[in-house]
């Protein structure tokens, strides 16, 4: 009896391709421009080479070529991202555990992206209580102020900290303007998995967010729970931030699956 050991399947790279995907993951984590001799230096190629490549991911739209003579990606790179998001079909994921949460809290739920410094709202379930809080789908909200928003932001916080300094606002008494304060605000929220707004967008409501990622830690959006103060008993704040962050973590999981 012939025995055949399965081909193992060509797992050559194009050296060419994967250069320039590591200039573009080094210029979409950067906080500014980088010019040519940093780009080399940081990844190990020639100032030749990375000047070659960036000239090609300037035609192709991917990067910008600064006036200062620096290079920074485009907003492509984002929108290549967000498609992606898109197709991995974040609603249908998501659908379980927004029903859970509704299900487990009879409050407003949501299912949020980033877009730009802003969430946009892409799903919803309504609460069924009189008194709740109420934002359409397609409606948008600053990253820092909301429970999607801040879950998101505490995630990226590395990358957007600088950006968010430069646009905060009040929208109540209770919005965090002061950036120390932020800063601490980001910290807990990653020490305890979910994101709390206490009405710092809409006064008297509360909102709590957590994370939805891909398994590589990618952020793709957030589930969140938006509860007027006065449905909140005893206890309630605690236990819908466990729900949600519950949910999230579960919704990541059904991503890694798909």
């Amino acid at each position: 009896m012939t025995t055949t050991t399965p081909s193992k399947p060509d797992t050559r790279v194009d050296s060419t391709l994967s250069k320039g995907l590591a200039i573009l993951e080094v210029l979409t984590a950067a906080k500014g421009s980088l010019g040519v001799s940093a780009l080399a230096r940081q990844l190990g190629l020639t100032k030749s080479n990375t000047f070659r490549l960036l000239q090609t991911l300037v035609a192709l739209g991917y990067v910008r070529h600064e006036p200062d003579k620096t290079y920074s990606a485009t907003l492509k790179t984002w929108q290549v991202g967000r498609a992606v998001v898109e197709n991995l079909n974040l609603r249908t994921a998501a659908a379980p555990m927004m029903k859970y949460l509704a299900d487990e809290t009879s409050e407003t739920v949501y299912l949020a992206v980033q877009d730009g410094l802003d969430v946009v709202y892409i799903d919803k379930i309504e609460s069924v209580k009189p008194i709740r809080s109420w934002n359409p789908i397609g409606g948008t909200a600053p990253l820092y102020c909301v429970g999607t928003g801040k879950a998101i932001l505490a995630a990226r916080y590395g990358q957007l900290r600088s950006a968010i300094a430069a646009v905060l606002t009040a929208h109540t008494d209770r919005t965090l303007t002061d950036m120390k304060a932020l800063d601490a605000d980001m910290s807990q929220t990653r020490l305890r998995g979910y994101a709390l707004d206490t009405g710092e967008f809409r006064a008297g409501i509360k909102r709590l967010g957590a994370v939805i990622t891909l398994p590589a830690g990618t952020v793709v959006g957030a589930l969140g729970i938006s509860v007027p103060d006065v449905n909140l008993s005893d206890g309630d704040e605690a236990r819908y931030g466990a729900l949600v962050q519950h949910a999230a973590s579960a919704t990541s999981n059904a991503l890694s699956r798909l």
